[in-house]
């Protein structure tokens, strides 16, 4: 069992978590993965520095799942689907698949995989 196992057994929305996780690694495969079980995070970027080389983070709450980007005040939002009041952080809130499935979520997950890749010279 892997830590995010550990982690995602304990979570109300463990099969959206795992969805998630697998359309991040769909995107970049050989992402470092990092799980905070204190925090109910398990974060993925190119390295193990999560303010600085992370891109996007999975967190688990009671009534939903946050799909999180360290750097989302500076991603394009057209949709304005990004939430929160940081000064770099922003999050989106998730139920269910279906809505995690919309084409704009992933493009903001790309443009967050981007934005890091060209801030580290990637």
């Amino acid at each position: 069992m892997t830590e995010f196992d550990d982690l995602i057994a304990q979570q109300p929305f463990n099969e959206l978590g795992h969805w998630l996780k697998s359309e991040i690694l769909k995107r970049v495969p050989d992402a470092t993965e990092l799980v905070w079980p204190k925090q109910n995070i398990a974060s993925y970027g190119f390295g193990p520095k999560k303010m600085s080389e992370h891109f996007v983070y999975i967190g688990f709450f009671k009534q939903h799942v946050n799909l999180g980007f360290y750097y989302g005040a500076d991603l394009p939002d057209q949709k304005g689907l990004l939430q929160g009041t940081g000064k770099k952080l922003r999050h989106i809130k998730l139920v269910d698949l279906k809505e995690a499935k919309a084409q704009a979520i992933w493009r903001l997950v790309d443009s967050a995989i981007q934005e890091r890749r060209s801030f580290l010279g990637l």
